[in-house]
């Protein structure tokens, strides 16, 4: 299977055609005066639903996606789709719940509202690991996902790769704020919805040989489900790669949602239990996501611009899981005679290699602007969001308390040009040192560090009794705790084939147990110590079921009702599910 790039004029073209245009987009919104910070780093608070929506998911899709999450498909079948499914669970727990108290707060961002729950300290801690995660977790794999891009493509090294991603990604931010990266993402959501579905369609139409999608279809089930010869010759030997502690044989089945315990990347736990390990630190006090929620108009833009993020993201499976099951139906040569390592660095290049396999002239060139926009749209945002924390809860309440708007703007696009350089420098390591599936680095790296925040989260707002000294204390606790299942699994079990030792080494299953310790350590200390002062457990930041913020917003007529289209939407979800859990087995 040839995996040359032939790159017409006319892709060169229309490549460039979306770059023009993004960057005149960047440029338009982003050229009015800015008076205060807010208007730099929350775009005023102007933003209508379906810029809160798209912006939000564009922030989301990146090379995790395009590269990773197709290439994590290839290898380890459907359940990897259970990520982005999930993020609905996510998404009705933010619209319903956190989205009013976060807004009636007033606060400009995550950590700010963490010091009114709780106290400063925790303030400071979690603006320094959200700093931290911002370029580890995300803007340095991201733009290393997108260096694959040229080095394919253009043929680029490595290191002028990582380089020339980094600052064509992040120069509009610097420059314009979120006003500029928010509109950006509408052109950006839009050519990647297109330019996903595009290889979608044309992969199963390749897999139909002349015969249609349903041919193709039924073809992609066929030897998903390891009824052809190779294919299942190839999930027999791989098993005890995917399933911990399994044997060569063990059956193991690719078109399932729901996996055992010792899967690596994505056992049942992590299905039914991520939104709490992670889904609520990624999608409610992330502040890389939730600052296009802060910047939304009102209650009811917020609110309905999350519902349209729940669509996108039932369909997002088809756009970067799909096409991982194409792939695998066309029988990479990589798949033959492999070792681990290399299939899963060479899945990392599944999507560029369909584009050149699949694609005609002029859509290749659209195709490459989806994946630069999926880039783009998540180095903008994370940068955004980072020289936000950097200026607000780190330089003006430490440094400088009494400065200039205009100061703290400056400030932030210094910052914004430090992180992308220092992103970069992360980019260039992951480049040329390591060998790793993007998919599989950014999950290990969120269970990693979601589960601690995420306790406290929910419980400071669901108990009013928990206080700072409680959130403290769980903060640190669960972090050695983690630490210590990192080193139990690289470590003494690394050799040790029993049932638990299989359970600890998935790091989903790490995630949970973190946040089990935490929840634990967390309800212990707050009925050991006093109650926090009045002022922390006010209506605006903790729950009540009669606030009147739980219902602002919520639309008057069927066609913006929240709860319609959030019921539909959790519909869907169910169906979908149930179509890979049951007529799949």
């Amino acid at each position: 299977m040839d995996q040359g790039f032939e790159l017409t004029t006319i892709d060169y073209g229309a490549f460039f055609t979306y770059f023009t245009i993004l960057s005149l987009i960047g440029y338009w919104y982003g050229k009015s005066k800015k008076t205060e910070s807010s208007d730099y780093f929350l775009a005023g608070k102007s933003l209508p639903w379906y810029v809160v929506g798209s912006s939000y998911i564009a922030a989301n899709i990146s090379t995790e996606h395009f590269i990773g999450l197709i290439g994590a498909a290839v290898i380890y079948g459907i359940c990897v789709a259970t990520g982005e499914w999930s993020t609905v669970i996510a998404f009705t727990f933010l619209i319903w719940l956190f989205i009013p108290y976060l807004l009636s707060s007033k606060v400009l961002t995550t950590p700010e509202f963490l010091e009114r729950r709780f106290n400063r300290q925790l303030r400071l801690i979690f603006a320094l690991v959200s700093i931290l995660a911002n370029i580890f977790a995300f803007m340095g794999p991201v733009i290393y996902g997108g260096s694959l891009i040229l080095i394919e493509f253009f043929d680029t090294n490595a290191v002028l790769a990582c380089i020339i991603i980094g600052i064509t990604t992040g120069g509009w931010t610097i420059w314009g704020g979120l006003r500029s990266v928010a509109f950006m993402d509408m052109l950006t959501i839009m050519v990647m919805v297109f330019g996903g579905l595009s290889v979608t369609i044309l992969g199963l139409q390749y897999l139909g040989e002349g015969q249609g999608l349903l041919a193709g279809f039924h073809r992609m089930i066929e030897v998903n489900q390891g009824q052809v010869g190779w294919a299942r010759d190839w999930i027999d030997k791989e098993v005890p790669n995917i399933l911990k502690g399994a044997n060569l044989g063990d059956k193991y089945n690719r078109l399932s949602v729901i996996q055992p315990l010792n899967h690596y990347s994505n056992p049942w736990t992590h299905w039914v239990f991520s939104f709490f390990y992670i889904g609520l630190w990624y999608t409610v006090i992330n502040q890389t996501m939730i600052q296009k929620v802060f910047a939304a108009k009102d209650m009811y833009h917020a609110r309905a611009g999350m519902v349209l993020g729940s669509f996108l993201k039932l369909l997002l499976p088809i756009i970067v899981v799909v096409p991982g099951l194409i792939y695998f139906a066309m029988h990479p040569s990589f798949l033959d005679g492999g070792v681990w390592d290399f299939m899963s660095d060479e899945a990392n290049k599944t999507y560029i290699v369909m584009i050149n396999i699949l694609v005609p002239t002029f859509l290749k060139g659209i195709l490459l602007a989806a994946l630069f926009g999926a880039i783009q749209s998540t180095v903008s945002a994370v940068l955004n969001s980072t020289s936000t924390l950097f200026t607000i809860d780190l330089y003006q309440d430490y440094l400088k308390r009494n400065g200039t708007e205009a100061h703290y703007i400056k400030v932030g696009k210094l910052a914004g040009l430090i992180i992308l350089a220092i992103s970069i420098g992360f980019a260039i390591i992951l480049a040329t040192v390591t060998h790793v599936n993007l998919f599989i680095l950014i999950q290990a790296l969120y269970t990693f560090i979601a589960p601690p925040f995420s306790a406290i989260f929910l419980l400071g707002m669901l108990w009013k009794r928990v206080n700072g000294f409680d959130a403290l204390v769980t903060v640190v606790a669960s972090f050695a705790m983690a630490g210590l299942l990192k080193f139990l699994e690289f470590g003494p079990l690394a050799d040790v084939n029993t049932p638990f030792a299989n359970m600890i080494k998935p790091f989903a299953n790490q995630g949970l147990i973190t946040w089990l310790f935490a929840m634990i350590v967390c309800t212990t200390s707050t009925l050991l110590t006093p109650k926090p002062l009045a002022q922390q457990v006010t209506a605006d930041l903790t729950f009540n079921i009669n606030g009147a913020a739980l219902r602002k917003g919520l639309g008057d007529r069927w066609y913006n009702s929240i709860f319609f289209w959030w019921s539909l939407s959790i519909l869907l979800l169910v169906i979908f599910v149930l179509i890979f859990s049951m007529f799949y087995v």
